[in-house]
């Protein structure tokens, strides 16, 4: 079915003289239609061939169905999740900002970044950005250290009102910001979400069962947004605790690199279950200080996705540290591959200072990444730290 978004500009105004809620048009598609609806006030019209939809103010809330979904982002994740909202029933855009990217995708169905990975024929690639934005529903699905530019590319092409779900984790490492503090600002009148959990993108994208959390300060949202991505082999929890998911995600990461190391070392299974729970003490008195609840870094999006990172060579925070724990400097450890967690072990270090925040396990992460020691440092720094009371 071809659908096509429209939106009035903020200067335009109804029949009557009032000023609707609307923003920029987004699509060419049928300006004659939007007058012929001048006496209406939904916040969004959204037309359909051969029918047409209305998006009310209501719609705003936790009651919306989300059919449209754009995906900002080609990468491997974004195939992924592209596919996931598929096959939850959802049309969407996949957009790349590399026109030959998205040509190749259009004409093998399969993207580079995903090898072996078909496209569901639910999703249209898409260069043009505008396009990607006339959706009910945007996931931005690039690097956390990028979201703050394409977030501002977005603002200048999206509607008032429409949900933008972040799907990196990791925090801003020249602003000391979380992903949905970057979009507050950059897209004031859209409201942030997260994605969050146990989930590696070849798993998602061959449709294997995986669980992950949604997150939005607003329940009702939360769940609508939960509920249209949902699937028999996708199944999204929802929660408030926006500010829990993040941490869970960006945490883990940085903790998976010193897992990943102690591997590559050859320390044993018992050295990586003893850093997997001493890691996730230090992600819980991290999140405390910084105002997650404990429940949700129980679950999907902290302690389950901290078990599968820091197990899997499938990770690449995990491989980074692998690569370390077999010698190689960081520099060449890290070339060529987007290990989130190198870029956060600074900053969450920082933060975790700032709140008297003990996080040894990450803090020898950051050493080890910016040369200030060697693993067998690490190792024994970590080993002679003082008795106490396992908390």
């Amino acid at each position: 079915m071809t659908r096509a978004a429209f939106y009035l500009r903020p200067d335009a105004s109804l029949a009557n003289g009032a000023r609707p809620d609307f923003t920029e048009a987004i699509s060419s598609a049928a300006p004659s239609a939007a007058r012929a609806f001048a006496g209406v006030s939904p916040s969004r019209l959204v037309i359909s061939k051969p029918h047409i939809r209305f998006a009310t103010h209501t719609d705003m809330t936790g009651t919306r169905d989300f059919q449209t979904i754009g995906v900002i982002g080609a990468g491997a994740w974004g195939v992924a999740l592209a596919n996931a909202a598929a096959r939850a029933g959802r049309e969407v855009a996949l957009w790349a900002r590399d026109r030959a990217h998205v040509d190749e995708i259009s004409r093998t169905s399969e993207s580079r970044r995903m090898p072996g990975a078909r496209l569901d024929p639910r999703v249209t690639p898409q260069a043009a950005l505008a396009r990607a934005c006339a959706s009910d529903l945007l996931l931005l699905v690039v690097p956390a250290q990028a979201v703050g530019a394409v977030a501002g590319d977005i603002a200048a092409v999206l509607g008032a009102g429409v949900p933008v779900v972040v799907c990196a984790k990791g925090i801003e490492q020249h602003s000391r910001r979380f992903m949905s503090d970057i979009l507050a600002q950059a897209l004031p009148r859209n409201p942030p979400a997260a994605l969050s959990g146990p989930s590696f993108a070849a798993d998602v994208s061959r449709g294997l069962p995986t669980a992950v959390t949604l997150a939005a300060h607003d329940e009702n949202l939360a769940r609508a947004i939960a509920a249209a991505l949902t699937s028999q082999s996708f199944r999204l929890y929802h929660t408030s605790d926006l500010r829990g998911v993040e941490i869970g995600g960006a945490a883990k990461n940085v903790l998976a690199i010193a897992c990943g190391a102690a591997r590559g070392r050859g320390l044993g299974a018992s050295a990586e279950a003893a850093l997997i729970a001493r890691g996730f003490a230090e992600l819980r008195r991290f999140g405390d200080a910084w105002g997650a609840r404990p429940e949700t870094l129980m679950g999907l999006s902290g302690l389950g996705d901290l078990v599968l990172t820091c197990s899997s060579e499938q990770s690449r925070n995990f491989s980074l540290g692998l690569a370390l724990g077999r010698g190689e400097n960081p520099t060449a450890a890290g070339a060529g591959k987007l290990a989130e967690g190198a870029a956060t072990a600074p900053v969450l270090i920082e933060m975790a200072r700032e709140k008297g925040v003990d996080m040894p396990v990450a803090a020898s992460v950051d050493a080890l990444l910016r040369g200030r020691i060697g693993i067998d440092e690490a190792i024994a720094a970590l080993m002679a730290r003082p008795a106490r009371a396992e908390v």
